[in-house]
């Protein structure tokens, strides 16, 4: 077996199931299941109908590129979404199946092992399969923490040149999961000005773009800002994204790549061997997807109106905030993270994700400890009467 397999710390969720293993949730109460960010929402009729109405199509095999008119339909939304000048749907875009597989696909054909000491940068609380990716890449993932004092966003003084100069890729999460923290075009700037300098690849993963809750202020994106940056060719930068969160699909397994037509270009000869075609059925859902906005912007109707209702309900000794975009409360706990998440599994029937799970230690400290992230992804009463529940459960503290 490939001796980097036992690098791998076990997900999040297994985690929870070992924690919670010996703990009966109080009968008395409904389960209110928080702690997956999985979509509850219903998907479109819309995908659901162009989906069945492709349906004959599973006759034939897909190209790994995806189809030209998925290609340009998804060249387009970014152009839209971004404002940014035409799109290569040929050389600049690439389907994937979702974004997961995607971002741990890429680190496996942009590193080069052979170096010995190659790093990947993360923030710290992250997506853990940037951290898979990396250890199974023969790279050794570095942190950079994301706290309440730097705006839960990255700060690149974090680690020093020298850390630097052997980084060959860098995840950025933007808006972050689980903070919601959107990274400003300043952020970006000195992203990218260590990119020149270093000559690692950025990565940036953007499966929550869409979910915002000012209509007036979408959230900047890395092309946008490389383009108003005057990096049109988006060297050494490729976005991700995918229709689990905006559409409401996680099933679907439908998202795409973008940015630097070189990269891609290698990406694709990996994934032609890797053997991550999307079906021409989900090619065409997605197609219908990409094109409305409809439905995009009625989904964020329903997010922000459990924001509304649950926020309100949360107060001292807990702490939380109104994120810039996701939907998830990063809620700071006044008890161990774990316990937290214990004695309200226990008591209340409410299960949360501990946010020490998310996170590893680095810089002295693990900046997910005494904070839980909670998916907003349960019908609003639900949400609301888990709101209740933690309230009531803090109050007793």
């Amino acid at each position: 077996m490939n001796p980097l397999l036992a690098r791998l710390q076990p997900y999040p969720f297994e985690k929870l199931r070992a924690l919670l293993a010996d703990v009966t949730p109080n009968p008395a109460l409904p389960a209110v299941n928080l702690s997956i960010g999985e979509p509850k929402h219903p998907t479109p009729e819309l995908v659901k109908a162009a989906l069945i109405g492709a349906l004959p199509s599973l006759a034939s095999y897909p190209a790994t590129a995806g189809s030209p008119a998925l290609r340009e339909a998804i060249a387009s939304w970014l152009a839209r979404r971004y404002a940014l000048p035409a799109i290569d749907a040929l050389t600049q875009v690439l389907p994937t199946n979702g974004s997961r597989e995607a971002l741990f696909a890429f680190a496996q054909a942009v590193i080069d092992p052979a170096s010995g000491d190659a790093l990947v940068a993360c923030p710290n609380p992250f997506y853990q399969i940037y951290e898979g990716a990396a250890l199974l890449a023969g790279a050794k993932p570095v942190y950079l923490n994301t706290t309440a004092e730097n705006g839960y966003r990255i700060d690149p003084a974090a680690l020093p040149d020298s850390t630097w100069s052997k980084v060959q890729l860098v995840y950025a999460c933007s808006p972050g999961n689980p903070s919601g923290a959107v990274m400003r075009l300043e952020d970006w700037r000195r992203l990218f000005e260590l990119s020149d300098r270093h000559g690692f690849v950025i990565a940036a993963d953007e499966c929550y773009s869409e979910l915002y809750y000012d209509e007036a202020r979408p959230p900047l994106g890395a092309l946008q800002a490389a383009h108003t940056l005057g990096r049109d060719g988006y060297a050494r930068l490729v976005v991700f994204s995918s229709l689990s969160k905006r559409s409401n699909a996680p099933g679907l397994r439908s998202g795409f790549v973008a940015g630097d037509a070189a990269l891609l270009k290698s990406f694709l000869l990996y994934r032609t061997y890797h053997g991550s075609a999307m079906s021409l059925a989900v090619q065409q859902a997605s197609i219908a997807a990409w094109n409305d906005e409809e439905h995009v912007r009625a989904n964020r109707r329903l997010y922000a109106e459990k924001y509304r209702t649950v926020l309100p309900m949360i107060g001292p000794p807990l702490r939380t905030y109104m994120p810039e975009g996701g939907f998830y409360l990063w809620m700071r706990t006044p008890i161990d993270d774990c316990e937290f998440a214990r004695r309200l599994q226990r008591d209340y029937n409410v299960l949360v994700l501990p946010g020490s799970f998310l996170a590893r230690g680095a810089h002295g400290a693990n900046p997910g400890k005494n904070h839980v992230r909670i998916a907003l992804v349960a019908p609003l009463e639900e949400c609301a009467a888990a709101a209740r529940r933690i309230a009531e459960f803090a109050a007793g503290l």
